[in-house]
């Protein structure tokens, strides 16, 4: 069966990650519901890093009952060697993608620096990237209510403690690059 990949990123001293959340599509509007419900009255997205402790706990908790699997990439890297980290990543986050017959992906937007990954995403997938039949597209976190989970369990992967252990139900794999 084809899955949905959604992908965001964090950073941690020396560290840079990229959390993919797999999703198959039998539980993607029943998937977005339950995020959706956990919003704040007025709110538009969930961001981990902006919310206090007790709720990041709560948010991390109900993330971890939901119907998807997560896989955290990364690799060390100082502050100017993010964004090749950050490709290095993303190439094999692609070739395992391509692997699991993924049929879409969705990346965070980070505005003028998504030209990289279309490069990068373009070179992964060869001439033809139709054959593969994965498609990609960047989007506002605020638009796609899939990345939040993406957000939470990577920056509770890079927290550590016991907020990694809060992931374990849907942390699927770790790759360091």
């Amino acid at each position: 069966m084809s899955v949905h990949a959604f992908i965001d990123e964090s950073a941690r001293a020396g560290t840079y990650l990229l959390c993919v959340t797999l999703v198959e599509p039998a539980h993607l509007a029943t998937t977005r519901r339950a995020l959706a419900r956990l919003l704040l009255p007025g709110a538009r997205e969930l961001h981990f890093c902006k919310e206090k402790p007790p709720r990041r706990r709560q948010l991390a908790d109900r993330i971890a009952a939901l119907p998807v699997s997560s896989r955290v990439y990364f690799g060390r890297c100082d502050r100017k060697e993010e964004e090749r980290t950050r490709q290095q990543c993303l190439k094999q986050i692609v070739n395992d993608l391509l692997e699991l017959r993924a049929h879409r992906v969705v990346l965070d937007s980070r505005d003028s620096r998504d030209v990289h990954d279309r490069s990068t995403l373009q070179r992964s997938l060869g001439s033809h990237p139709s054959k593969t039949e994965l498609t990609y597209e960047h989007l506002d976190s605020a638009v796609e209510p899939l990345l939040w989970i993406s957000d939470a369990v990577g920056w509770c992967y890079g927290a550590g403690g016991d907020w990694r252990r809060r992931t374990i139900p849907v942390l699927q794999d770790v790759i360091e690059l």
